[in-house]
């Protein structure tokens, strides 16, 4: 398992489009994902460390976020050939089990992951109601282990912000987790 950080927030770079098939059945689009006040596109997984410390944050700030506006959409792109924990049955499994508020949709190919420039699991990606990305940053202060509960909620904080004024944070400290499973030709 590689740890790897995420690469500094390129504001205003536009959301890219995707049609994914969801745990629901459905297939998704990014104009189906879109909240009035923007989207936080999520990459995530079911095996990774990084990814299951903060799965009840995730559940929680997504509920939060669509109150505002915000929307969310959380997207696998990993290899479940060598990673069968993040199987389609696995991610319909864990999509139940922790009461997703937002679609989880497999990216097969892992065409939408390579279009977005995501690196790791989480890696978040937060866009204003322009589609502009405005957050590029971390959940919380949680690494391998969830970070105690009052802990500062960076993500939570700047999609409130990115909702009431357009713009993300200038300052923001990146996500980390385990290096996307990319196919092997």
């Amino acid at each position: 398992m590689v740890s790897t950080e995420t690469p500094v927030c390129e504001f205003g770079t536009p959301a890219v489009d995707f049609s994914l098939p969801g745990v629901d059945g459905r297939t998704w689009t990014l104009q189906d994902c879109t909240g009035p006040n923007g989207l936080l596109v999520m990459f995530i997984c079911n095996h990774c460390p990084y990814v299951k410390a903060i799965r009840d944050r995730l559940v929680r700030d997504a509920k939060a976020l669509r109150e505002l506006g915000v929307h969310s959409v959380a997207i696998m792109s990993n290899d479940p050939k060598d990673y069968p924990e993040d199987s389609f049955e696995n991610m319909q499994r864990a999509a139940e089990e922790f009461d997703f508020p937002f679609p989880y949709l497999l990216d097969q190919t892992q065409q939408t992951a390579k279009a977005y420039g995501a690196v790791c699991t989480p890696d978040f990606f937060g866009y204003n109601k322009d589609m502009q990305l405005q957050y590029r940053g971390r959940l919380d202060a949680s690494r391998k282990e969830a970070a105690p509960p009052d802990v500062r909620r960076d993500l939570f904080e700047a999609m409130q912000q990115v909702a009431e004024t357009g713009a993300g944070p200038r300052e923001q400290i990146p996500s980390m987790g385990c290096s996307i499973k990319w196919l092997q030709d």
